[in-house]
């Protein structure tokens, strides 16, 4: 009977029975080493970032979030809207990285920056491009009113809310029909009703009169002292005054009585 030890492998000193054993040490050697290796690789760690640099990258995002809401609102948006809208803490980070948009744009010179109007903030163009952006056919026309109509704006704007009877006697005119074109233009708006007799309406001013005067609210009317200590420009002259002085009503009479003389000499 053939045993492990007696077999003609085992007897001859077979190749493979006497290699057996050192290629597989081999092989596990050369299995460990890799695993080893690569693990050494795994507990390398790599090059983290710091807290810094990290903070700044998130800072650089919000404020490239809150550009891009400021650039595509069409109306001027409060602290509060502007951070829900750009994902921000509160009001606070909003208003700082307005100021800090506002800071880039005027270093680089930009046609444009961040303005505070009628309670809110808006991306404008600055003033001085008005005259070339006016050609462009889906840029709104400049406002124009007419002398009757700014008076009855400013005495609502400085007497808010106001009903009508008050807003005639102090212009001493029928105000009904030019308080029909404020409210079209959006100007104007009704404000509830008055507890006096017969509950007339009482105007105010709207959101969009602050966005034409470039106004942040009302406290920033003039006030009445500030008005009074203004110079107002010089009025223009009723009567045009000629470009010659007349010639004195003497000279002319004189003139003419020589020539009637002359007239009766020819005659004569």
């Amino acid at each position: 009977m053939l045993t492990r030890s007696n077999t003609p492998a085992s007897l001859l000193h077979s190749v493979s029975e006497r290699y057996a054993g050192t290629l597989a040490r081999r092989s596990l050697a050369a299995s460990s080493a890799a695993w080893l290796a690569t693990w050494s690789l795994a507990q390398v760690e790599e090059p983290r970032e710091s807290p810094e640099a990290k903070e700044s990258d998130d800072a650089e995002v919000a404020l490239q979030r809150t550009e891009a809401v400021l650039f595509l609102s069409h109306e001027p948006l409060t602290s509060r809207k502007l951070s829900q809208y750009a994902n921000l803490a509160d009001g606070t980070q909003a208003r700082t990285l307005v100021r800090r948009l506002n800071e880039r744009y005027d270093a680089a010179g930009r046609a444009f920056r961040v303005e505070h109007v009628a309670g809110g903030y808006q991306l404008l163009t600055r003033r001085k491009f008005a005259p070339w952006l006016r050609r462009l056919e889906h840029v709104p026309s400049e406002t124009r009113l007419s002398a009757p109509a700014l008076e009855t704006l400013a005495v609502i704007a400085y007497r808010q809310p106001v009903p009508r009877a008050d807003i005639e006697a102090v212009r001493g005119v029928n105000c009904g029909e030019i308080l029909r074109q404020l409210m079209e233009r959006e100007l104007v708006r009704i404000d509830g009703r008055s507890e006096e007799l017969g509950r007339p309406y009482l105007y105010s001013t709207t959101r969009r009169f602050l966005q034409i005067f470039g106004l942040v609210n009302l406290e920033q009317l003039p006030s009445r002292e500030a008005l009074q200590h203004r110079p107002l420009p010089p009025s223009p002259p009723i009567f045009p005054q000629p470009s010659e002085p007349p010639e004195p009503t003497e000279t002319i009479a004189e003139d003419f009585e020589s020539e009637q003389d002359e007239h009766e000499l020819d005659e004569s």
